[in-house]
């Protein structure tokens, strides 16, 4: 658990790394593109010095990490305000679509796999294979459209954007968790089919175990750790779909945010949303690691 745990530091260090090179990458001086090409001299020269454009990366690497260590991730141009500030105003929406999409995943893909498991080749089995191959054929650029055209715009059951009441989370947590549901479900059947055909399943059937225990505790117990895997990559993956989804439904997460810096070619605040989210990402596959290494006592001690 402590490799895991040290094995994070370089991760951290090249996501750090990546969002301090995002500028000098820019094609062209982001300077002037941010600023315009009638900005006076003086501006642009403050602006270059303000980004760390004017010092080599390598001593700019290390300012930059210090300024994170305190919190500071510099101004928005386009907001006025400290990027720290514009972020975590943006953020709670974010984590609130990301955990209802992974809870809406988890409780349509868990049963299903399961039911299809249990009855492989019939109806329920390939309806279940089917849904999820849709699941995830289906991207959520064409997938939220098509949700908002039927139950907002003809059925009318439900608001079409925005945010404020729980009726508007309910497009926008579908449009995200079909892709995982569909990912989950195929992984969640094949895992049970395996964990079904185990010797300890055939041994626990002829100890008298009642059916529901064998499927639900010795089956499910083992079919979990890999499951749970992907879980926690797919909930990391989240963070980076909910940027088309809050789009699509003006929903106001930090996803919306770096669409809305990109227009506004406030590059600080764009630095920051992608280094809120890799580093998002980084923590949610850690905590994978050490929710695995709970539910599985081989993993603790794995390299």
């Amino acid at each position: 658990m402590t490799r895991r745990l040290l094995s994070v530091v370089p991760t951290v260090l090249g996501v750090v790394f990546l969002v301090c090179a995002f500028l000098r990458a820019i094609p062209g001086d982001p300077v002037e593109i941010m600023l315009g090409e009638s900005a006076a001299p003086a501006d642009v020269a403050s602006m270059r010095h303000a980004l760390g454009l004017d010092r080599p990366l390598a001593v700019e690497l290390p300012a930059f990490a210090g300024r994170l260590v305190r919190g500071d991730l510099g101004d928005s141009i386009a907001f006025r305000a400290p990027v720290r500030s514009v972020i975590a105003a943006r953020l709670p929406a974010t984590l609130l679509l990301a955990v209802a999409a992974l809870l809406l995943a988890v409780a349509v893909a868990l049963p299903a796999g399961t039911i299809a498991a249990l009855r492989p080749g019939s109806l329920v089995d390939r309806a279940a294979r089917l849904l999820s191959l849709a699941g995830v054929a289906v991207p959520s650029i064409v997938l939220g459209p098509l949700l908002m055209l039927v139950f907002a715009v003809t059925l009318r059951w439900l608001p079409i954007s925005g945010a404020g009441t729980p009726a508007h989370l309910v497009l926008p947590a579908v449009t995200l968790a079909l892709g995982m549901i569909g990912v989950l479900t195929r992984l969640t059947r094949t895992a049970m089919l395996d964990a079904l055909a185990a010797d300890h399943l055939r041994t626990a059937r002829a100890k008298g175990a009642p059916p529901w225990r064998v499927v639900l505790v010795h089956a499910l117990g083992t079919a979990l750790p890999p499951v749970a895997t992907v879980v926690g990559l797919q909930a990391g993956a989240l963070l980076a779909g909910a940027i088309v989804t809050e789009t699509i439904f003006g929903w106001p997460g930090v996803g919306r945010l770096v669409v809305q810096a990109i227009g506004a070619r406030d590059y600080p605040l764009v630095q920051g949303c992608v280094l809120t989210i890799g580093l998002t990402y980084v923590s949610v596959n850690l905590a994978t690691d050490l929710l695995l290494a709970l539910l599985d006592p081989r993993l603790r001690d794995a390299p």
